[in-house]
């Protein structure tokens, strides 16, 4: 029998589900802090990402059993969760609620004309700026930017977590980056292309 920390996230869910103490342990160490840097990143709020990994690994340990291995990772599956507690969060703080967008999502380009990882960003730009600028994207945008650009989450991988079609993430991602784009673009003279702000942004959890 090979060791617990070689077993997979969906290995480990049973055992922890059939009263393993070790397999939820290794499980929570293996993939809280996803969790948390997701919580945070949606909300700009320490305590809030704090309450909600909580409540992630709270719900894992009592509904668990819901997780289908036909629909995704156990990965997908608590961020998907993480996400729901986010967004109660949101809906019952309505003072946490950013400012809303009614455009629907943009055709994606067909042709396969996706940008790269927010290419257009240049190295003026803060940490601190991108930050805030993520957090100011209503929250269909936020979560793709999050989950895509900071998280590095497949386009797959975030339908899972959304429980959406992939066509709704890339067409969502698409008009994300065009908001982030018009909140963070310098001043001509100081344009030099590169994605370095994200990447930081990244670490910011």
């Amino acid at each position: 029998m090979k060791p617990k920390s070689d077993l997979t996230d969906a290995e480990l869910l049973r055992l922890m589900l059939s009263g393993d103490e070790e397999a939820f342990t290794l499980l929570y160490k293996r993939r809280h802090g996803g969790v948390y840097r997701f919580a945070l990143q949606m909300s700009g709020s320490q305590q809030l990402a704090e309450d909600v990994t909580q409540d992630v690994f709270l719900f894992l340990m009592k509904d668990g059993k819901v997780f289908d291995p036909a629909k995704g990772s156990v990965s997908s599956f608590l961020l998907g969760v993480a996400r729901n507690y986010v967004l109660r969060r949101f809906r019952g703080d309505r003072s946490t609620l950013p400012l809303t967008d009614d455009e629907d999502e943009l055709q994606f380009d067909q042709a396969g004309n996706d940008p790269g990882p927010l290419d257009d960003l240049t190295r003026a730009e803060t940490i601190e700026n991108v930050r805030r600028a993520v957090l100011s994207l209503p929250e269909r945008y936020r979560e793709v930017v999050v989950l895509c650009e900071l998280q590095e989450l497949s386009y797959g991988e975030t339908a899972e977590v959304l429980g959406c079609a992939l066509g709704t993430v890339r067409s969502r991602l698409h008009r994300a980056r065009s908001l982030l784009l018009t909140k963070l673009k310098p001043e001509p003279a100081a344009e030099v292309a590169t994605s370095a702000a994200v990447e930081s942004a990244r670490c910011f959890a």
